[in-house]
C-alpha cells in the first residue's frame, strides 16, 4: 500500500476490468482508503474472489457481471451500484488490453473492430453511463485506462496502439468539455506491468530484459498503477485534468 487519501473515505467508487491484474488491485486500493467499490468484469469466479479479500480486509465491495461493450449492461451497473451504495463519485474504466501483435497486414476486419470495441468503444460506453449523474451533481472524476502502445509505436497490433490513442484523446477532449460542470477526465498510460497473465506468460530471461529497458531497473505492478488511480480521484490530483500519467518506470513514452 502506498500513500493514504482521507478523502476517499466514503466515495463511491467503480472499477471495471476488476476481475484480476491491475483492475483487482485498484479495487483494492480504494477499498483501502475507506471507498465502497462496484467491481465490474466478465468472470463472476474472480469478481468474487476480489471481494471477498476487500471484505476481509474490511472494506466495502459488490462485484457485477457486466461486458462493458455493451451499454444495457452498464446501465444495469449504474443502477446496482446506485441501490448498493449510492451516486457514483468515481469511475475508473480499466476494461480492455487485446495487445497481442499481429502484422497489419494480417489483422482481420474483424479483429480490428474487437479491439477497437474492447479498448475504446468500453471507455466512452463507460464515460456516457455515469456522466450525465456526476455533471448533474457537479463533481465526479474519471479514470480512463490507455498503455504505452497509445503512446508511441510499438510491437503491439495496429488496432490496440490506435484504440488507446484515442483513449488519450477521449480524456483530454472530455476534460475541456465537462470540466466546467466539476467533472474531471484524466487518463493512466502503463508501460510493462507485471499481472498475473505477463508472469505466466513471460519467461524470466525476457523480464530481465524488459526490466533493464526501463531506467527504473524493474517491471512495473498492478500496485504502481492504482497508486496513480488513487491520486488522480483524490483531492490531491484535484486540479488536474486532461492529463495522461505514464507509468512507465522512467522510459519515455510520449
Amino acid at each position: 500500500m502506498g500513500g493514504s487519501y482521507s478523502d476517499l473515505a466514503g466515495k463511491v467508487v467503480v472499477v471495471t476490468g476488476g476481475s484480476r491484474g491491475i483492475g483487482a488491485e485498484t479495487a483494492r486500493e480504494f477499498a483501502a482508503q475507506g471507498a465502497r467499490v462496484c467491481v465490474v468484469g466478465r468472470d463472476g469466479g474472480a469478481l468474487d474472489g476480489v471481494v471477498e479479500g476487500i471484505s476481509k480486509d474490511g472494506g466495502a465491495a459488490v462485484a457485477v457481471i457486466a461486458d462493458v461493450t455493451d451499454s444495457g449492461a452498464l446501465e444495469r451497473v449504474r443502477e446496482e451500484t446506485e441501490a448498493r451504495f449510492g451516486p457514483v463519485d468515481v469511475v475508473a474504466a480499466f476494461a480492455g488490453g487485446q495487445g497481442f501483435p499481429v502484422p497489419s497486414a494480417e489483422l482481420t476486419e474483424e479483429r480490428w473492430r474487437e479491439v477497437i470495441d474492447s479498448d475504446l468503444t468500453s471507455a466512452f460506453l463507460t464515460v456516457r453511463t455515469f456522466l450525465a449523474g456526476m455533471a448533474e451533481r457537479g463533481s465526479g472524476a474519471f479514470i480512463l485506462m490507455s498503455s504505452a502502445a497509445g503512446r508511441q509505436p510499438s510491437l503491439a497490433n495496429l488496432a490496440y496502439g490506435a484504440a488507446n490513442a484515442g483513449v488519450v484523446m477521449m480524456a483530454r477532449h472530455l476534460a475541456r468539455e465537462v470540466g466546467p460542470k466539476g467533472v474531471r477526465v484524466n487518463c493512466i498510460a502503463p508501460s510493462a506491468i507485471l499481472t498475473e497473465k505477463v508472469e505466466a506468460m513471460m519467461p524470466g530471461e525476457i523480464k530481465e530484459r524488459v526490466a533493464a529497458d526501463h531506467p527504473l531497473g524493474r517491471i512495473g505492478t498492478p500496485g504502481d498503477v492504482a497508486q496513480a488511480a488513487l491520486f488522480l480521484a483524490s483531492e490531491a490530483g484535484g486540479y488536474l485534468s486532461g492529463i495522461t500519467i505514464d507509468v512507465a518506470g522512467g522510459k519515455i513514452t510520449n
